[in-house]
């Protein structure tokens, strides 16, 4: 198995053990590779210090590119015929209780290394250049048995880098497996100490866990280890008391259901489709659109459930939540758009929309469209197969009809009949609020109408500018 490795990672090996040092392949690689799973990832722990690392790997490129990836914690990395590799000296972390950082000592022995490995499925290594499997802590059971355990007692692990208790969650979402009890139990009794993490290392965790093969049960992990209230609070709070009379869902696990769903709505993966798995913006838009659920409950006469604006409460929250964990301000944007349109179409649904309707919401939703139209689908989770067809039937319906705009007036790229140039020069304006006043006018016209030609719209600004006293 690991003699198929590539010659460089051979030579590799032979050279920082002719320096006299160890190297071994470590953690993931050595996982998925047992898991029968291709890794792109070659990552080695050894007993050189950096400084002996990098001379090593400078030798062993021909003095090629080497990249610094943290000399404080250890970590070289380099690069030869299209190998590259990451290298850390054995080393154990810990957090001190006031400090977000870790604090790294370096070790001496590569059980000792293994053994600050965050799961014993991550403990195994294979030393180069002699390919002697090293699993200290029965990884390989563990793997069989399709369980996460730590290496040392999970108390122990988690107070070292509470982190360790977010890669649990995430690792159950990336690997299917289960967490041992042990384990669950310690993470569930320390999980406010999550909160000592950075949120960048908090939100990187939660990006692996959404792109998992296993969202669902990831996300779960995450709320029953009491992990989910330190860093997304939102998604419990989603587990609202249901009346009696059951007069409205499950908001927790229609959530889920919606993640679920729209997956199974994305495009395969390396298709080129429009929305291709995994999609981090529409898995996330399906987790939080309905947040704005608990804020926004109203009990009406006669007992009615409702959740008014809750869309709108919701994308507040969204923005609010996605800058607390460092996402991305493009990120942030176009899920905070998603959560607050994915109930614009329900209004098709109860009576069809005019042309200027569909222009709307295409123009609205921009170039989230598909993603929308993805949301909007997983959205349905009712039990009623009746409502169920007759929701994906006017759906099915709105995307013809936007099609069928599209391909009579290029519907995505929606734009005035004039341009602000040809504003100024029929008006005789310089730039400025006017100018804009006028292009505005012209669009609304256009999402009203449809195109209108140069020759209807000049006249249509000339009326609206009369109009307005000119």
């Amino acid at each position: 198995m690991f003699a198929a490795l590539p010659e460089a990672v051979h030579e590799l090996g032979r050279r920082f053990a002719d320096a006299g040092h160890e190297l071994a392949l470590v953690g993931g690689p050595v996982r998925d590779a047992v898991l029968g799973r291709s890794s792109a990832d070659l990552d080695f722990t050894t007993s050189a210090r950096p400084d002996e690392t990098e001379a090593i790997l400078r030798a062993w490129n021909d003095g090629g590119a080497l990249w610094d990836m943290g000399r404080e914690f250890g970590t070289l990395g380099a690069a030869r015929g299209g190998v590259k590799v990451e290298i850390t000296t054995y080393r154990t972390e810990s957090y001190d209780p006031a400090s977000r950082k870790p604090q790294v000592a370096f070790g001496d022995t590569l059980e000792g290394d293994l053994s600050r490995r965050d799961f014993t499925v991550n403990a195994m290594a294979v030393r180069l250049p002699s390919l002697e499997f090293v699993d200290p802590f029965g990884g390989l059971e563990d793997i069989a048995a399709r369980l996460l355990r730590t290496p040392v007692a999970p108390e122990q692990s988690f107070t070292d880098d509470p982190l360790r208790m977010m890669r649990a969650a995430r690792f159950v979402s990336q690997l299917g497996f289960a967490i041992d009890p042990a384990t669950a139990d310690a993470a569930r009794a320390l999980a406010d100490r999550i909160t000592i993490v950075s949120a960048e290392r908090v939100r990187d965790e939660l990006v692996k866990l959404l792109l998992g093969a296993h969202v669902r049960e990831g996300l779960v992990q995450l709320v029953d280890l009491g992990l989910a209230e330190h860093v997304l609070p939102e998604l419990p709070a989603l587990r609202l008391e249901i009346d009696e009379h059951h007069r409205h869902k499950d908001v927790y696990e229609h959530s889920l259901t919606v993640v679920d769903q729209a997956i199974d709505l994305e495009s395969p993966a390396g298709s080129g489709g429009p929305v291709e798995a995994p999609d981090l913006v529409l898995r996330l838009a399906a987790l939080l659109h309905d947040i704005g659920k608990p804020a926004t409950r109203r009990y009406e006469d006669g007992g009615v459930v409702t959740f008014r604006f809750h869309e709108t409460v919701g994308a507040k929250m969204a923005k609010k939540r996605l800058r607390a964990l460092a996402f991305d301000k493009d990120t942030i944007t176009q899920v905070a758009r998603l959560v607050e349109l994915h109930l614009r179409f329900h209004g098709y649904a109860d009576a069809e929309w005019t042309d200027s309707a569909v222009r709307r919401y295409v123009t609205d939703a921009g170039p989230l469209l598909q993603r929308l139209h993805r949301l909007t689908r997983a959205d349905v989770t009712t039990r009623n197969r009746r409502k169920a067809r007759a929701l994906a039937q006017a759906y099915d319906e709105l995307e013809a009809r936007i099609d069928d705009l599209a391909a009579r007036e290029e519907i995505e790229r929606i734009r005035p009949d004039l341009d602000g140039n040809d504003i100024m020069r029929i008006l005789d304006l310089p730039p400025g609020r006017e100018v804009g006043a006028a292009y505005k006018h012209l669009l609304e016209l256009r999402m009203e109408h449809g195109p209108l030609g140069s020759e209807r719209a000049e006249k249509e600004l000339r009326t609206w500018w009369a109009g307005r006293g000119h």
